[in-house]
């Protein structure tokens, strides 16, 4: 028994997403928020949007077969997989914690709107716009490109999983895009006009199979939120933010 599915949950709206929002708005340098990136909780609009996601798997059958469960150690992703497993009625799975599947690091960046890495970090900004996103690794944050590197040897891990045939990640949008751009083997030019035209949305679902270990895969579903605008207490949002470097 080998793993041949990867279900790919993104967490619901958090408290941060919210108050990107507001400083994106307001036109701020700053957002403001009162947790650390690790220790940042749903809002309440994403707690009913993970309700919604686990009435989707339990649906959809998501137990049908053997199940692994890996997350994020960060508080949105765990929040978000726990209460849609209580709402869809599901026994949680072998559960394995990992750090490599924490958000993208923003490093100088971190808590600033567009216009506040303007404002606050010029030169950085100039290297972002020459390097471009796939490249471009703030001070003391991630580029793209390391995200995809550490999310290589979790992928290397996900053919050493025995007893599941299907794996269910929770993690955040930048996991959830980089994990398909390693699977589908996207360059810089494929995967940036993917994101081009492509965004996950808060407790959306995204679906990648293989018929052996070892085989391509090939990506059957991305950020679906059909479970989200038939739920009247749900929303689609995707709080993108500042798209090339806002945590969401």
């Amino acid at each position: 028994m080998a793993v041949t599915e990867i279900w790919l949950v993104r967490h619901g709206e958090s408290t941060a997403n919210v108050a990107a929002g507001r400083a994106e708005a307001a036109g701020a340098d700053v957002i403001e928020v009162d947790h650390r990136d690790a220790d940042v909780p749903l809002s309440p609009l994403g707690e009913e949007q993970s309700r919604a996601l686990g009435s989707e798997l339990a649906e959809r059958g998501v137990d049908d077969v053997p199940v692994a469960l890996w997350v994020s150690p960060y508080r949105r992703a765990q929040q978000t997989i726990g209460i849609a497993l209580e709402a869809g009625g599901l026994a949680e799975p072998t559960k394995r914690v990992d750090e490599r599947l924490r958000d993208r690091e923003l490093g100088v960046l971190d808590r600033l709107t567009r216009t506040g890495a303007q404002n606050l970090h010029p030169d950085e900004e100039q290297r972002r716009q020459w390097l471009g996103k796939y490249y471009h690794r703030p001070a003391g944050g991630e580029s793209w490109v390391d995200v995809m590197l550490r999310l290589r040897s979790v992928l290397s891990d996900v053919d050493r999983i025995d007893g599941a045939e299907r794996l269910v990640v929770a993690a955040h949008d930048a996991v959830v895009m980089l994990v398909v751009a390693v699977c589908l083997d996207l360059d810089e030019t494929a995967l940036m006009d993917f994101a081009a035209t492509h965004t996950v949305a808060n407790a959306s679902l995204t679906r990648l199979r293989r018929d052996v270990v070892g085989g391509p895969w090939t990506l059957e579903e991305f950020s679906g939120t059909g479970h989200l605008e038939e739920d009247p207490a749900a929303e689609v949002t995707e709080h993108e933010g500042r798209k090339d470097d806002v945590h969401v």
